[in-house]
């Protein structure tokens, strides 16, 4: 599964650290919150690096929709159901702010934007008195919303929430831009340079890498979710993924950005591309790990698409990973309270374009002494906090159960399971002794690695859309053989042994 935005990657390479380098701030993260981040740091005369576990851009913003709208599905209803409306003017400030700055970025960098409107609908009657609350959430925070039943669509709908005037890229055009910008400041980047620890050393942090040590005064975890336990944000999130595609389609589709306000999500928008425009489509969305059926998901879109969409076919299909803040508003200061040596910025709820530029802002805000007025809203400490308890409590209920249930229930599968390996493009949890063993085929091999999740100990499951083994505790996956994909796992799973015959 290829994200059309990776499928022709345009961003320059850059070499593994190299290790005993001494720097004032490294930004952990090469997506575009990290990559911005570092940017505004080099602006302001401050030294920074930046290290990336992968490609630049190839984890989250790799595979985003690429919609930068302050219109963001049912955001503004939910941020005022646990917060005041100051609070909410204050969060789609840092937005408009964000979208403005990404928006003069790009006509500076002469990167394609496309100018459209956005709209919140709903696919069914019940769904009405929701648009009605995020109108109203909208207009109280002074967006030129509107309320519309006519839509040239074909798919079932029942009206909609518009505001005119948002937008859509490819966010990979952004972050080759960025790179290059850095590049020519002199900024490091170091590629494939995974950080696996963090540990104090009088007044600098030390970050423990695949390729050694890079000492640094303040360390910018931009992420995802923060790769350190410390500060317990991986309670603080709930781990989702979701599905999309990009389709071909005979004749004429909407031109608009929309996005359902009711379950299963849908999310379409147009794709230009040199050979025609394509049609994005994606949805179906659950959390990590929490399914046996992610093909399923992913196959999902495909036909809706083409009930809706005669004759659409799929060119390229992937997934993403996104992180919902428990209290609603993104983390974004220091790790732990009163600590700046450390800070996170996190909890965008799918909606990381202008939330990613609003943290950098806000980070580099906190780190000169001039933050934007809005930047408290954003703290990732605040007694505001107290709004989401139930929702965390709810939330790690659910992944106390999913603990108990993977240890409980692993052994009954395995007593279940058929003889011989998986079929290519599945995989099983099976018992070796006491240990939970993750047996998979994938492109024609057999692997078998620990399926105990390194983070917490949570037990995997296998993704059969992506072949993966995912952590249904906090979303760290993994590559069919072991390989660390994302998540706050900071490691890779280990080889199994062979397994033993016992009585």
């Amino acid at each position: 599964m290829t994200s059309i935005w990776l499928h022709d990657a345009r961003p320059p390479t850059f070499p593994p650290l190299d290790p005993g380098r001494r720097i004032d701030t490294a930004v952990v993260g090469g997506g575009i919150t990290g990559l911005v981040t570092a940017l505004l740091l080099a602006e302001e005369g401050i030294e920074v690096a930046v290290l990336e576990a992968d490609r630049l851009g190839g984890v989250t913003t790799g595979h985003t929709t690429g919609k930068i709208s302050l219109l963001q599905a049912t955001r503004a209803s939910r941020i005022r159901t646990v917060h005041d409306d100051r609070v909410l003017r204050a969060y789609l400030d840092a937005n408009r702010e964000a979208k403005q700055w990404l928006l003069r970025y790009c006509a500076d960098h002469d990167i394609p934007v496309q100018t459209a409107p956005a709209y919140t609908y709903a696919q069914t009657e019940r769904a009405v008195p929701i648009l009605r609350a995020e109108l109203e959430a909208t207009r109280k925070a002074g967006l030129p919303t509107e309320f519309v039943t006519d839509l040239d669509v074909p798919f079932p709908h029942c009206g909609a929430v518009r505001l005119d005037g948002q937008a859509q890229f490819d966010a990979m055009d952004a972050i080759a831009a960025l790179a290059r910008d850095l590049a020519a400041r002199g900024v490091p980047v170091f590629e494939h340079t995974r950080v696996r620890g963090l540990r104090r050393e009088g007044d600098r942090q030390i970050l423990d890498t695949e390729h050694g040590d890079l000492s640094a005064h303040t360390v910018v975890l931009a992420t995802g979710t923060p790769i350190l336990d410390r500060g317990g944000f991986f309670a603080r999130l709930e781990p989702q993924r979701s599905y999309a595609a990009a389709f071909t389609v005979p004749g004429d589709f909407p031109t608009g950005m929309y996005i359902s306000a009711d379950a299963p999500v849908r999310t379409l928008r147009p794709i230009p591309t040199d050979r025609g425009d394509l049609l994005l489509v994606g949805g179906t969305g659950h959390g990590v790990g929490r399914t046996e059926r992610a093909r399923a998901h992913a196959d999902d879109v495909v036909r809706w698409t083409q009930r809706h969409f005669p004759g659409a076919e799929p060119v390229f299909r992937w997934s993403a990973q996104d992180y919902h803040p428990i209290a609603e508003l993104p983390y974004v200061g220091p790790l732990l309270p009163w600590n700046d040596r450390v800070l996170v910025a996190t909890g965008f709820a799918k909606w990381g374009l202008t939330n990613g530029v609003a943290a950098a802002r806000a980070l580099v805000g906190r780190l000169t002494g001039k933050p934007p007025h809005w930047a408290d809203t954003f703290a990732s400490w605040q007694p505001r906090e107290l709004a989401g308890t139930l929702t965390a409590m709810k939330a790690n209920g659910a992944v106390a159960l999913q603990l108990s249930s993977g240890w409980l229930g692993f052994g009954i599968r395995d007593a279940l399971r058929r003889d011989g390996p998986p079929a290519d493009g599945e995989g099983r949890v099976e018992r070796s002794g006491l240990a939970p063993v993750g047996v998979c085929t994938a492109f024609g091999a057999t692997h078998r690695v620990s399926a105990v999740c390194p983070h917490l100990g949570g037990i995997l499951t296998w993704n059969d859309a992506e072949m993966s083994w995912d952590c249904p505790l906090h979303g760290s996956r993994f590559r069919h053989d072991g390989a660390l994909l994302e998540g706050p796992a900071t490691r890779s799973l280990r080889a199994a042994d062979e397994p033993r015959d016992h009585d």
